[in-house]
């Protein structure tokens, strides 16, 4: 049994699918019934509205899974959210609701999740953090610092369940073709005078493949992370960011 938030769009949806696929039973969990519930009819998983920084929904949502199917196996975090700031100006309202969202609904879920872990002597967490827990942006302060801190509570995890037989790891993405990342170019854009496209290409030109990441080929990273695969692999951070922190591609051309 998988749990993956964040599952109405982007990275989790295509985790939801590729999971499906190899014959899981999930529960997809987010904030837009209509596209969960979509998602569900296309894949056979099933749908949950569910935010992830109100806990006492999550942990009902732990509890009812668990009642119906004996057991939870994996748990995916990709929830998140961006919001495009400076250190120097951050509104106290973005900083909270980002670490709310993108570090808070992590921890509650696992919080949730790890007694039955716990119980059952073996699951798999897999956290979406992002590279810019390492190469933050500058307009990006609120975000970066949210996922740098998940990438040290993944290993805090990993550390201290690893006895339970319990693996958790991150997954970081580099930029990758996502309703968020298309916001985030037009956003842009737009500061600068320009066009999306033209902020794509001009990022593009950045990564050492040339090209923007899909989602499908994050979740088949994810999948990695979640399978018998990577059984010795915990407290790891798996970055898929196409090459974009190379030195190679940091030269001009």
């Amino acid at each position: 049994m998988a749990l993956v938030s964040g599952a109405a769009s982007g990275m989790g949806a295509a985790v939801v699918r590729r999971f499906c696929l190899e014959g899981a039973l999930v529960c997809a969990s987010g904030l837009q019934p209509d596209a969960l519930d979509e998602l569900a009819q296309q894949t056979g998983a099933m749908a949950a509205h569910c935010d992830v920084t109100d806990d006492g929904a999550i942990r009902t949502l732990v509890a009812q899974l668990v009642d119906r199917h004996g057991r939870l196996d994996i748990v995916v975090n990709a929830a998140g959210v961006v919001v495009v700031d400076d250190a120097a100006d951050i509104d106290d309202a973005v900083w909270q609701r980002t670490h709310e969202v993108n570090l808070g609904g992590a921890m509650r879920v696992c919080r949730a999740a790890l007694p039955v872990m716990q119980r059952q002597r073996c699951g798999v967490i897999v956290n979406i953090s992002s590279v810019a827990a390492f190469n933050a942006n500058a307009g990006m302060a609120s975000y970066a610092a949210s996922k740098a801190g998940l990438v040290a509570y993944t290993r805090a995890l990993a550390n201290r369940y690893g006895a339970d037989g319990i693996r958790a790891n991150c997954l970081a993405p580099g930029w990758i073709r996502t309703p968020m990342s298309t916001a985030e170019f037009q956003e842009t854009a737009a500061a600068q005078g320009s066009t999306p496209a033209a902020i794509e290409s001009a990022v593009a030109d950045r990564i050492a493949l040339r090209r923007i990441g899909t989602v499908g080929e994050m979740a088949d990273c994810v999948l990695f992370l979640a399978s018998d695969e990577s059984t010795f692999v915990t407290g790891a951070v798996l970055v898929a960011d196409g090459g974009a922190r190379t030195p190679a591609a940091a030269r001009a051309h």
